[in-house]
């Protein structure tokens, strides 16, 4: 059996993730490890600290001591972080949101990227812009920050939550072609927002986990 170990750095996410394992990948065991105030430090600072990036490649390194034999990392504000680690981890490393703006960049040329925080708008930007000059491809990218939505959830909000989320995307989408959802926690507004906007909207959750049970079948053919 092989074993997964989940990074996350806020605790809403543990739960989503261990139902879309229990659904795609009864196979595997799951553990996680989560640490809010990764989180919480980023927001403050308003940038991933050395300190952020420090305790996150810990954790990295407790999953393998933990005997993990893939890690999954849900966390978009810290992606950059992740990718650093794949060098240097001795197992695979899955971030969250990879398969979802690859399918973005494949299928749209204007896209609108939906955040909660400023801390994950940058990194999910820069990671769009990096994968369409991976493909030659120019696209052109609008940011919707939805300001005081993060928090709204985090302290139990969920309509607050979703009512900012819906103001930011209907504004955004009118110059899109497709809605890209920065933050895993943004996932069950994915079907809502379709509805509302009339655009093709990605989350990340879903396309993060198919991409670790992809990696896992391959890991098993080649052992």
């Amino acid at each position: 059996m092989r074993t997964i170990g989940a990074i996350h750095t806020a605790s809403p996410m543990v739960e989503p993730t261990k139902a879309l394992f229990a659904e795609h990948l009864p196979g595997v065991r799951l553990f996680n490890i989560a640490d809010d105030s990764l989180i919480q430090e980023v927001i403050r600072e308003n940038t991933v600290t050395p300190a952020v990036r420090k305790r996150l490649i810990s954790y990295y390194f407790a999953a393998v001591d933990a005997g993990a034999d893939l890690i999954f990392n849900t966390c978009s504000s810290v992606g950059e972080v992740a990718d650093a680690a794949r060098d240097f981890l001795p197992v695979p490393m899955i971030q969250i949101d990879d398969a979802m703006t690859a399918k973005a960049v494949q299928e749209a040329n204007t896209i609108a990227v939906l955040a909660t925080l400023p801390t994950t708008l940058g990194p999910t930007v820069r990671r769009l812009l990096k994968q369409a000059a991976s493909v030659g491809k120019d696209i052109r990218i609008i940011e919707g920050l939805a300001e005081g939505a993060f928090q709204a959830v985090i302290s139990g909000d969920g309509q607050t939550h979703d009512r900012l989320i819906l103001e930011t995307a209907e504004q955004v989408s009118r110059q899109a072609d497709l809605i890209v959802l920065a933050q895993g926690s943004m996932a069950r507004m994915e079907n809502v927002l379709t509805k509302q906007t009339g655009k093709k909207v990605l989350s990340s959750p879903l396309p993060g986990v198919l991409s670790v049970k992809e990696k896992i079948e391959q890991m098993s053919q080649s052992s």
